[in-house]
């Protein structure tokens, strides 16, 4: 496993200090006049310090005194001669206390911006803008390679989730808590630094890991069985149809909500009501974050139901309760498995985009009558929609058609107005993020 360092290293000591990069690897290669140091993993180093791969070899060929190449297609970054790999660590803690750290908080959040030639570094965190950065060779080397100017440039979609981030901290951090007293800062492990969404620190990988379990359960479920005709000797008439629905508890009958207009195959929403009663039935008697993601996704496999859009709407409505904030990272990893287009799996269903709005819709529209808070911008905007984004359990352009236009739907109209009211600063930001240039003119 590669290690990993804290990037400020006066934070070293600090184990919830939270940005961090692999320590440098370096393979010296070749003897006589042909050595060269290939700095192996220079890349994931460059996009931790949120900085070009060439500044950084660039540096290191200034402050050694070797030549360096600056642009490998390969990804081999070269520099001429044999260097340690302490050497180069030291040498760039350097690189990171004069071009990466803010000069006021000391956090690694700041851009380089380059204005009439001169070169600051702006922080995200703070909003801090740095004294001109002194001249040097780097300096001119960053004046000469900067891009030219042109049209605006759209920033990615990681690059506001940073942004975004950034800002929130900054609120949080000098700036006050805006999370009603919530009291906490903004180096709590959470995403938005307040206590509300957890002290649990998300694995970046469990997603994926979530679906690697998905997949050798399913083989499990999938494996062939010896069946009874017995076995399939199920009532499906209307009478016995309705006999099962009017057995499910009165919560659930109230809380879930369909899409009346179209009807499950093989009549009736038995395999919907089935799945949704199961779920409550499992929260009920242990808790309903202790719902396990695995066991909800077998019992939609064995029900057939697993690529439905209806699945999600139940599922929004019967996995997440009035802490819906903090459950949202937790149950990221099913979310995401469930949203996908059955037909392109690397796509995302808008028919489950939109069930996964709507089952949460209703679920705040119900759980708000007691929990109002539910209904405000900070946890709408801040907090849900800015975590399901964040987790891409849904597309930009949906999200802004959702917010358009209220609907009685999922729920009464006047509540329908209300969410997406409380959803206005999230699509003000993504409409303000895409408008931003990639560098500051």
């Amino acid at each position: 496993m590669v290690e990993l360092l804290a990037i400020n290293p006066k934070k070293g000591d600090d184990k919830f200090y939270r940005y961090k990069m692999q320590r440098i690897q370096v393979k010296v290669e070749g003897k006589g006049n042909g050595i060269k140091t290939v700095v192996v993993n220079l890349s994931s180093v460059a996009q931790s310090l949120a900085r070009p791969g060439s500044y950084v070899i660039k540096w290191f060929g200034l402050d050694l005194g070797a030549q360096t190449n600056i642009d490998p297609p390969d990804d081999r970054w070269i520099i001429n001669g044999s260097h340690d790999a302490e050497v180069l660590q030291k040498s760039l803690f350097a690189f990171i206390e004069k071009y990466v750290l803010c000069d006021d908080c000391g956090n690694p959040e700041t851009d380089i911006t380059i204005k009439d030639d001169v070169v600051r570094k702006d922080c995200k965190a703070c909003g801090a803008r740095s004294r001109p950065l002194p001249h040097s060779n780097l300096i001119n080397f960053i004046l000469k390679t900067q891009p030219k100017k042109g049209k605006k440039e759209k920033k990615t979609k990681a690059e506001r989730q940073a942004a975004r981030r950034a800002k929130q901290q900054g609120l949080q951090n000098g700036n006050g808590n805006k999370d009603n007293g919530s009291g906490s800062g903004g180096d709590d492990n959470s995403e938005n630094g307040s206590n509300e969404l957890g002290d649990e620190e998300i694995d970046a990988g469990s997603d994926d890991e979530f679906t690697r379990r998905i997949t050798a359960d399913a083989q499990v479920i999938d494996a062939p069985k010896e069946i009874k005709d017995d076995d399939w000797a199920v009532d499906m008439s209307e009478q016995a149809v309705k006999a099962r629905q009017n057995q499910l508890p009165s919560e659930f009958r109230e809380k879930l909500v369909l899409e009346e207009e179209e009807e499950a195959e093989g009549g009736g929403n038995t395999a919907y009501d089935e799945l949704g009663n199961w779920v409550l039935e499992q929260a009920k008697a242990k808790g309903i974050d202790k719902v396990d993601d695995i066991e909800v996704y077998k019992k939609a496999k064995e029900l057939g139901i697993e690529t439905k859009h209806r699945t999600v709407m139940v599922l929004a409505q019967t996995l997440f309760n009035e802490n819906i904030a903090a459950q949202i990272p937790k149950r990221a990893g099913i979310f995401k498995l469930l949203v996908k287009d059955p037909e392109d799996t690397d796509k995302i269903s808008e028919r489950h985009e939109k069930a996964l709005l709507g089952g949460i819709e209703r679920l705040l529209a119900t759980t708000g009558k007691d929990h109002p808070k539910l209904l405000t911008p900070d946890v709408i905007s801040n907090k849900i929609l800015y975590q399901l984004y964040d987790k891409d359990l849904f597309s930009e352009d949906f999200i802004r058609k959702w917010g358009s236009k209220a609907s009685k739907k999922h729920c009464d109209l006047a509540t329908s107005r209300e969410i997406r009211r409380a959803a206005v600063p999230f699509l003000k930001w993504l409409d303000e993020a895409d408008e931003e240039s990639s560098e500051e003119e």
